[in-house]
């Protein structure tokens, strides 16, 4: 088996193990697991990304945020490069909710190329799922604002894949909720 099939194989199970008594928010509450697997195969299928510490890092991008996983741990099963990318999605620093998003927008201008590949197809994987499952408590303009705001996320990082950048675009013309 190659190193690289190896590392993203690896980081399937290791983001699986992590998140299996996680459920998302929707009405079904479908394992967590399905969002990074998700986001992986935008990646690869619609994307083209091939590069495996990409692809790990999608597997784990939720790890350090919604898990007990450590910087330290990351950087010891997997290495340098896909720790480091993981971090650099983290949002790590405590963060009154209503300032959350206006964070988030300001570090997608700063990523490295191969994280904003990951937050866009996190970015598409989100929408979608927004608009087939939304959470039970989410009315109609809170899924509108979150796409709005998937936008700007989607502009401040499309620049690293134009390939992400046109199936989010086709998405959010698709799924984005009408009043």
């Amino acid at each position: 088996m190659s190193e690289d099939l190896s590392l993203v194989l690896r980081a399937a199970f290791f983001s699986g193990e992590k998140h299996k008594k996680q459920r998302r928010r929707d009405a079904e509450e479908t394992p967590y697991i399905n969002h990074p697997l998700e986001v992986a195969y935008i990646l690869l299928d619609e994307g083209g990304v091939t590069d495996a510490a990409t692809l790990a890092a999608a597997l784990l991008h939720d790890t350090l945020e919604d898990t007990d996983t450590t910087r330290e741990e990351l950087a010891m099963v997997f290495g340098h490069e896909v720790s480091n990318l993981v971090v650099e999605l983290t949002d790590l620093e405590s963060v009154l909710p209503e300032h959350k998003k206006k964070r988030e927008l300001e570090r997608a201008h700063n990523l490295s190329e191969k994280a904003k590949r990951v937050k866009l197809a996190d970015k598409t994987a989100n929408i979608r799922d927004l608009a087939t499952m939304p959470p039970k408590t989410w009315d109609i303009q809170r899924q509108i604002d979150y796409f709005d705001f998937a936008m700007k996320i989607a502009e401040a990082t499309a620049s690293a894949s134009p390939a992400l950048e046109k199936v989010f675009m086709r998405d959010y013309k698709q799924f984005k909720p009408k009043h």
